[in-house]
């Protein structure tokens, strides 16, 4: 059976330096998200989940460990090539939101478009359609409801079909109703054959996870309490 794994973490480890003052924000975490699969990834603030996150989409590179995307390292690499190997198989959607406030919505889906070229299988107009914002397709992010934001967010990290998705609190400031629909639409491209992993605090967003992991002080849970029991074991 062929390996369907699209995104692979391997013993990922990040220090950050403040003067003589060091920072572990993670600690070996390792996980995997197979096509078509849901991951959740909780934990309270502090903990490294967006750390962890931006590690993955190669926004910021580990201090140890390695990230593949498809079978292919994003990792240690410089800025340029992470940056082609996101725009080709990557989709992001960050908690600040990932459109340009000057530009119309089907715009900022086209220049998403236009970091790969000839790679475009579904037209801004149709993504946009998947998304209900078909009918808002000019309209300014400014002009839009938060609801049609975390849309046209999603619709715009959805623009080159990526094999994984990757989501920091996608539904941190919607309400019930709007939080569904977001959480149907990353559904439905978990389906048609997405990997997607959710950063998120949302109880709504691990009811529709396929798997969760938790992150405690930049552990996953499950390696923090082997620790733990190693610790005690050896007392």
């Amino acid at each position: 059976m062929a390996d369907e794994t699209v995104l692979a973490a391997r013993e990922l480890y990040r220090f950050y330096r403040a003067g003589e003052e060091e920072t572990l924000a993670l600690r070996g975490v390792s996980l995997r998200v197979r096509r078509g699969e849901t991951l959740a990834v909780v934990g309270p603030s502090g903990s490294g989940k967006s750390t962890l996150l931006a590690c993955l989409a190669g926004l910021d590179e580990p201090s140890g460990g390695e990230v593949r995307v498809d079978g292919v390292r994003i990792s240690h690499r410089p800025e340029t090539e992470r940056s082609r190997l996101r725009a080709r198989h990557i989709g992001v959607l960050l908690q600040s939101r990932n459109l340009l406030p000057h530009v119309s919505v089907r715009d900022n889906v086209r220049l998403a478009q236009r970091a790969v070229r000839g790679r475009a299988a579904v037209s801004a107009r149709e993504l946009l359609g998947q998304v209900g914002l078909a009918e808002r397709a000019r309209a300014l992010p400014r002009q839009l409801s938060g609801g049609e934001l975390a849309r046209a967010g999603l619709a715009v990290a959805l623009a080159n079909s990526p094999g994984l998705l990757l989501a920091d609190e996608p539904t941190g400031e919607l309400d019930g109703e709007t939080e569904q629909v977001v959480l149907g639409l990353l559904r439905e491209h978990a389906a048609r054959g997405c990997a997607v992993l959710v950063v998120t605090h949302s109880a709504a967003a691990v009811r529709v996870a396929d798997r969760v992991i938790g992150l405690a002080d930049g552990r996953t849970v499950a390696a923090a309490a082997e620790r733990q029991e190693e610790r005690d074991a050896t007392r």
